[in-house]
């Protein structure tokens, strides 16, 4: 083999070499712009994530805000009719009526949403759109601690009250088992349901 044949060779070899350093930097210079769009992506992926987040997050605090008001809003309902009520059902006059009454007590809080207050007798009213038995516990604690937080009613006998916009009577009957009073909206305002049942 000649010397031209070695060096064309070398040449082709060379050529052949470059040719793959190229295609290698082109293949590199792919591969980073590859890893930028994909860092670029991860972190506009990483944005839209945050987006929808803080998105539901505002949407939970509205819904929270919503369900407070409709909270409020039956009770704003209910309490103006209570007085009627008592007066129509057991012929009381009322002494006092209050809402949303809270108190702090040893680092402890309870709210009661309505307390209607009679000669012998403190009414203790809790409140539902619609009312369902897992709010009966709640309501039984809150019940058995409200002398304590409210102990300048001691000498009256305290009756638990549940009242609704729509009362079914499975709940009436759940109310009257714990002795409590069912109060619902009805074509007279208010109507206690199960009051023939319940001795006061």
């Amino acid at each position: 083999m000649g010397d031209a044949t070695l060096e064309k060779r070398v040449d082709r070899l060379e050529l052949a070499l470059m040719e793959l350093a190229y295609q290698s930097r082109k293949t590199e210079m792919a591969l980073e712009q590859l890893s930028r769009e994909m860092r670029d992506f991860k972190e506009e992926m990483r944005a839209f994530r945050d987006e929808i987040e803080k998105g539901f997050k505002e949407m939970n605090k509205r819904w929270g805000e919503l369900a407070n008001k409709m909270g409020t809003l039956v009770e704003d309902i209910v309490a103006p009719g209570v007085p009627a009520a008592i007066k129509n059902t057991f012929g009381w006059e009322l002494e006092e009526l209050s809402t949303r009454r809270r108190k702090r007590k040893n680092g402890r809080e309870r709210e009661y949403d309505v307390i209607a207050v009679t000669p012998h007798h403190v009414f203790v009213i809790d409140v539902k759109g619609t009312y369902r038995p897992h709010y009966l516990e709640d309501f039984q604690k809150a019940l058995e601690e409200f002398l304590d937080f409210f102990p300048e009613y001691s000498g009256k006998k305290p009756v638990g009250v549940v009242a609704s916009l729509n009362m079914n009577q499975d709940m009436v009957n759940l109310a009257t088992k714990r002795g409590w009073l069912a109060l619902n909206l009805s074509g007279d305002y208010l109507e206690f349901l199960n009051a023939g049942d319940i001795e006061l």
